[in-house]
């Protein structure tokens, strides 16, 4: 007995593989694509300082880069009124470029159209709030958006979404 090498007895709670890294890795995000339109300027220079009415829209779409890297893109558009006259259009892409980790198929399409855009929406909003308030409007407050239930309803919709360059992820 006294001859044989100590054997440790093995922890339960050890993982006995290893993470390969993070399950989402953000690579680069840009802005992609913005435009406004203020059509009733100058005539609403008198009322601009007021808050307009406002509607988001919303939309999230990947494309497979090839490997485990993802484009991801949210693009939001904001349309204000004043006394129902448009007040201004701001249309904003802003994207991210998403390393996937080693993870099963069927959590991919909701990590890449929940989570994703849930990282890039914070840098959308600000450039969507500087670019109103440079057009001399007061800053629309946008609240925070739950992408999760945003995918939930986009799924009851139309059937899901398709990540461009992959097919259906399921």
């Amino acid at each position: 007995m006294a001859d044989e090498p100590f054997q440790p007895i093995a922890d339960p709670f050890e993982d006995p593989k290893p993470q390969a890294g993070p399950p989402l890795a953000i690579v680069a995000q840009y802005l992609k694509d913005l435009s406004f339109e203020s059509p009733r300027m100058p005539e609403l220079l008198q009322s601009a300082g007021k808050v307009p009415q406002g509607l988001i829209k919303v939309d999230v779409n990947a494309k497979h880069l090839g490997e485990r890297n993802f484009e991801v893109v949210l693009s939001l558009r904001v349309e204000a009124r004043h006394e129902d006259q448009m007040a201004y259009i701001a249309e904003l892409q802003y994207a991210g470029v998403f390393t996937v980790g080693d993870l099963a198929a069927r959590v991919v399409e909701p990590l890449l159209l929940i989570e994703a855009p849930r990282l890039l929406f914070p840098f959308a909003r600000e450039i969507i709030a500087n670019a109103i308030q440079q057009a001399g409007f007061r800053a629309m407050l946008i609240h925070p958006i739950d992408f999760g239930l945003h995918f939930r309803e986009q799924r009851e919709r139309g059937g899901g979404f398709k990540v461009a360059g992959t097919g259906s992820v399921n």
